[in-house]
């Protein structure tokens, strides 16, 4: 078989691990969410470098709900030069409790982080930051990956030790999951389509919940459509003491 469609049959294989693993967790964080959302809660998502690509799959996009707000510090995104500059921010001790400190959520809100190794300083200060202050944490981490490296943080800590939810990505060690024949490094990661696949599940969890808590799920339609602009701006009118990406 050629190595492409290997990657495809593995994603799915992942996928079916996924359900048949993750599941329980998956609708415990659209639980924590939805809940949040009913209660007037803001939620926050994280990733640093390419985990930060979850963050903009989840916010301000069509079919996806208004009130989740991303957090994208400039220095640890993908369109920073040198991108090796990313790679020593999540090392900086603290400096991912100034970040929490000034994103603007608030105590009983919700934290998504997402964090293949979860073994770097900037997201384990976050957490721990979260936690003192009252936020509710669901980490999306490669647990695999996780137990196979030591932590950076000076409190010796990973991730998925500190989270109130954890939902693994069903990945393997180092992300990359083919090897072609003549390489020594594996090639094609999966955390990005299984993050996305989890995140989304988790949407569609929410949407259902808020509609039997007879509650509106606010989720955008496309601009691209008539009359999608129009209702688009009602909902970020609706839910503007909610939104913080405008």
């Amino acid at each position: 078989m050629e190595y492409s469609k290997l990657y495809i049959e593995h994603i799915k294989q992942l996928l079916d691990q996924l359900v048949n693993t993750q599941w329980e967790s998956i609708h415990q964080a659209s639980d924590y969410i939805s809940e949040a959302i009913a209660e007037n809660h803001s939620i926050y998502i994280f990733g640093a470098s390419h985990a930060g690509i979850l963050a903009q799959e989840m916010f301000y996009r069509t079919g996806g709900l208004a009130v989740i707000n991303p957090i994208l510090p400039k220095e640890v995104m993908l369109d920073i030069r040198p991108i090796t500059q990313t790679s020593q921010m999540e090392r900086l001790e603290g400096y991912g409790r100034i970040i929490i400190d000034n994103s603007g959520i608030k105590e009983n809100d919700i934290l998504i982080i997402h964090s293949v190794s979860g073994r770097n300083t900037i997201s384990i200060d976050m957490a721990l930051r979260a936690k003192e202050k009252g936020i509710r944490l669901i980490v999306i981490t490669n647990m695999d990956y996780s137990k196979k490296v030591n932590s950076r943080h000076l409190s010796g800590k990973k991730l998925f030790e500190i989270a109130d939810i954890v939902i693994d990505n069903c990945g393997e060690f180092e992300d990359s999951c083919i090897l072609v024949d003549g390489m020594e490094q594996k090639v094609a990661p999966t955390s990005t389509v299984m993050g996305a696949s989890i995140v989304n599940a988790i949407v569609i969890q929410v949407v259902e919940k808020l509609l039997r808590r007879n509650v509106e799920p606010p989720v955008f339609h496309s601009a691209n459509v008539d009359g999608g602009d129009e209702y688009n701006r009602k909902i970020l009118e609706k839910y503007k003491e909610h939104i913080f990406y405008m």
